[in-house]
């Protein structure tokens, strides 16, 4: 298949955590910033490494950014274009590479960008680059994207359900799913030790017999994300 350059037209498929980073912050200022988009090397840089709307929060240099823009330009998923006078920038195909309209593109940005997040997260954070009524019409999205292959469930269905995009390498996406498992154990232990009834022994003992139950929980996801980090 080919696209309107002539090219053939690739699919979307996993990509490094540099290349996720590069390709949300193309669309994002595509979207946000458009009179200045496309995107010198310095400024996408400065994109990649804001502190704010961003997960985990990352430090690139020169050659972390053309690295990952070399991935995507491999990919399909961005193009090398020339700027005014002889500066070089870089725009994204992502609409076409991912296969996504407007509303599409917003939910896939804000996961490439920050991460898993609910419904409710994703519909007030990607309403700054598409506006979503309410928690149907984000809902809508994200099942078709769901559809397409570019987004799943991450966690359980039910109140605050977590979905994360499928671009990310196996080991990544093991990554994430050690990190969500280790943040609902504290959570879920903090909720069963404050609904838990006072013992008519010692408390403190009580207390602390529960707190060594979530320290080794919590202790061995740790162990197993630094393995997936190692």
């Amino acid at each position: 298949m080919s696209d309107e350059t002539g090219e053939d037209k690739k699919t979307a498929g996993p990509l490094s955590a540099g290349a996720r980073r590069v390709l949300g912050v193309l669309i994002e200022k595509a979207k946000t910033t458009p009179d200045n988009y496309p995107l010198t090397l310095a400024s996408l840089i400065s994109g990649c490494n804001q502190k704010s709307n961003r997960d985990p929060k990352m430090d690139m240099d020169d050659e972390d950014a053309l690295l990952a823009l070399d991935e995507l330009k491999a990919a399909g998923a961005a193009r090398e274009v020339q700027g005014s006078g002889r500066a070089v920038k870089y725009r994204h195909v992502g609409y076409e590479w991912l296969d996504v309209d407007g509303p599409g593109s917003a939910v896939m940005t804000e996961l490439l960008l920050r991460g898993a997040q609910t419904l409710g997260e994703l519909r007030t954070r990607a309403s700054r680059m598409h506006p979503f009524s309410d928690l149907s019409v984000i809902q809508t999205t994200v099942d078709d994207l769901i559809e397409k292959g570019l987004v799943e469930a991450i966690t359980p269905a039910g109140r605050g359900q977590m979905f994360a995009h499928k671009l990310y390498t196996p080991q990544d996406r093991q990554y994430l799913v050690a990190r969500i498992e280790k943040h609902a154990a504290a959570e879920q232990s903090t909720a069963t030790l404050a609904r838990e009834p006072k013992s008519s022994g010692n408390p403190v003992d009580a207390l602390l017999a529960r707190l060594e139950t979530v320290s080794e929980r919590i202790d061995a996801l740790e162990k197993r994300i630094a393995e997936l980090e190692s």
